[in-house]
């Protein structure tokens, strides 16, 4: 007796394709918001003269964390796609000189550079011309799935920090 096939059918992915549905959901970890506020939610808001305030049993300002997600952020992303890019030196040159902002415009500089690079990792992940699994030519293994995946992981982390700092300063809007 003949057994019978089972008959198979290959599940429908959001996007039509696994690839797709890959770079969605990484746009959406980029983007934040998942299992935590956004990163905009985190320092829209923030009281101007707190900005450079410590906190007894945390180690950084609203300034430098803010500067220093910016600062890898833009590092992860030229790496990512510029051969010619030079990291900075480890750790001075991904952490602000200050703790307080060094002018009145400073703040508001950081935000929108740390808004458009994000913006600029999310263009490189969704473009189907990006190899999300390629090694990175002048890397030495990186891909852009693991680049995506580190600046994600790295921004969710000091987003908490942030969260936690206002939270101290009593400058968090409890919602």
């Amino acid at each position: 007796m003949k057994k019978k096939k089972k008959k198979t059918t290959k599940k429908k992915v959001a996007g039509g394709n696994k690839d797709q549905a890959l770079r969605e959901h990484l746009v959406a970890l980029l983007k934040g918001g998942g299992a935590h506020v956004h990163f905009m939610d985190g320092i829209d808001g923030f009281p101007e003269p707190q900005r450079g305030a410590f906190i007894s049993g945390l180690p950084h300002t609203g300034w430098q964390l803010l500067e220093h997600a910016r600062l890898a952020q833009w590092d992860i992303l030229e790496f990512s796609r510029n051969p010619k890019h030079k990291s900075p030196g480890f750790p001075e040159g991904y952490w602000p000189k200050t703790p307080v902002p060094p002018d009145d415009s400073a703040w508001d500089k950081c935000v929108e550079a740390f808004q458009r690079d994000l913006q600029e990792m999310i263009k490189l992940v969704k473009n189907p011309k990006t190899d999300l699994y390629a090694k990175i030519p002048h890397g030495d293994g990186q891909t852009i799935l693991r680049e995506a995946l580190i600046l994600a992981d790295h921004n969710a982390y000091h987003l908490g920090q942030l969260v936690d700092l206002r939270r101290a300063l009593g400058a968090w809007p409890e919602r």
